[in-house]
């Protein structure tokens, strides 16, 4: 899927906490409601069976309570796309990223085959529908999250290039699939954030410190000899690059995917090299875009959901610019877009205890125009209003709603924007007010069962708080679009 992620590490952040958040975006050409569930260990199956591949994948015991963001209608499986597990172990998966012909010919994808002249069908291999559902209930670290999944991939294979987010208190991996059964991860650095844009990232790769201790880097068994095999490093120093090797530099890159990099880059980092002008280090269209950087000042939770709503705001390149050159807007493809599904953000906040360390920020449809709200991750149920979604267009869930508002935001965007604006300031701060004061009376006590009625409260409350809010905005938006309408007339009856 055409998504962008995020990954903020624990000395880059504003708390301590770790944080990885992604965009799930629908491919063009529809959209995806989609809401927030939790899966108690009696809802995994022991036996997963694929609704796009038909791989089958017998799963181990006793796995873990987890969140998820599933797909809300029915038919392509579950996509739980982003979540958290009660061993306070997150991920996001995926990110669609990109490859070359010369790694997809030396490890073609697995791509399912369906029954034909008489032949039976070939299943394929895994793929974002399945991984959060293979891999999260059956892990205890970030670490370990990149062992289970490799493990799958060597063994079942994927029909899609991807990358995925694996992160605990302590440590982020960002990993990435090469090919049809090979992978590299690497360990984001504490100090730093990534930027991924539907693009494989990674910049440099030490094949020793994956092959003996692991501190930072982890990839499959025979990386290094399916390297040398098929002539896939393009160095000339001897230092691998993973985005030279195994990526791709397209023309489509500089238009949908780098751009998305240097704009977060340029946010973070304003005045760490020149972006603008002639003279600009970097461009939107620089194939050597920093895979992390050290952010300037720490890095907010704010922070992340600003620059995953970006449409280039600042640049000659926003598609919703009053002013300056009109001929480059909406050259590139921007981050908040009308098919946005989700946005996730994960925080795992250090210096308190293990039942209320998680928190899950959550908005849906397009990012320019929703309201970001966090939850307690480590609950058995969600809130009806981020739960209850489906098919059909309704105001009594956040995904409709959502959608509803930004499409009458956009069409009346002169108008509407402050509107918006003023929401997103008001669910932001309320937000931070509920979670401080449940913060606070989680604390007093160490009665777990107390605790899972509190945090349960809490998302209750923060999910009606959302539920308000957000109805407001939407008169105020249907209003302002309303009155632009073609068929207005200024006299009136008086």
């Amino acid at each position: 899927m055409p998504c962008t992620t995020i990954l903020v590490g624990k000395k880059a952040s504003y708390d301590g906490s770790t944080m990885i958040a992604r965009n799930d975006d629908s491919g063009s050409g529809r959209f995806t409601p989609k809401k927030f569930a939790v899966i108690g260990p009696q809802q995994q199956p022991k036996v997963y069976e694929s609704v796009l591949s038909h791989v089958t994948v017998e799963l181990p015991d006793n796995p873990l309570r987890y969140t998820a963001v599933p797909n809300a209608v029915e038919g392509e499986g579950i996509w739980a796309a982003s979540g958290v597990n009660a061993a306070n172990v997150a991920m996001t998966a995926t990110e669609t990223i990109t490859s070359n012909p010369r790694v997809l010919g030396a490890d073609p994808l697995v791509v399912y085959q369906p029954a034909k002249d008489g032949k039976p069908e070939v299943p394929g291999g895994i793929g974002e529908e399945d991984i959060v559902c293979l891999v999260l209930p059956y892990i205890r670290s970030a670490r370990e999250g990149v062992a289970r999944l490799g493990s799958l991939l060597e063994q079942y294979g994927t029909y899609e290039m991807n990358g995925i987010a694996f992160q605990d208190q302590d440590e982020i991996w960002w990993m990435e699939t090469i090919g049809g059964h090979h992978w590299i991860a690497r360990k984001v650095p504490d100090d730093s954030y990534v930027v991924m844009p539907n693009q494989l990232g990674i910049d440099r790769f030490d094949l020793e410190d994956a092959r003996t201790e692991q501190r930072s880097h982890m990839c499959s068994a025979d990386l290094e000899e399916f390297i040398e095999k098929y002539h896939l490093d393009l160095s000339t120093e001897g230092d691998l690059n993973p985005r030279d090797a195994f990526g791709s530099h397209d023309d489509a890159d500089h238009v949908y995917n780098t751009p998305r990099a240097w704009v977060v880059e340029r946010y973070f980092n304003p005045r760490t090299v020149r972006w603008d002008g002639p003279d600009a280090d970097y461009t939107p269209v620089s194939d050597d875009l920093p895979w992390c950087m050290v952010p300037e000042k720490k890095i907010t939770v704010e922070d992340v959901k600003y620059v995953l709503s970006s449409h280039f705001q600042g640049t000659p390149y926003d598609p919703y610019g009053a002013y300056g050159d009109r001929s480059m807007r909406g050259a590139y493809r921007s981050i908040g877009i009308n098919r946005n599904d989700f946005v996730a953000v994960i925080q795992l906040r250090p210096g308190r205890e293990t039942s209320f360390c998680a928190l899950q920020w959550l908005a849906f449809a397009s990012n320019a125009f929703n309201m970001l709200a966090p939850f307690y991750a480590d609950v058995e149920e969600t809130p009806e209003y981020v739960s209850n979604t489906t098919g059909e267009v309704s105001t009594d869930n956040c995904y409709w709603t959502s959608r509803l508002i930004a499409a009458m935001a956009d069409a009346s965007y002169g108008k509407s924007l402050i509107h918006v604006e003023r929401c997103q300031e008001r669910v932001a701060a309320k937000a931070h007010e509920l979670i401080n004061r449940y913060d606070a009376l989680l604390g007093e006590t160490k009665d777990e069962a107390v605790r899972l009625a509190l945090k349960q409260e809490a998302n209750r409350a923060i999910a009606g708080m959302l539920k308000e809010e957000m109805a407001d905005t939407l008169g105020l938006v249907l209003y302002e679009l309303s009155s632009q309408m073609k068929n207005a007339y200024s006299r009136s009856d008086a």
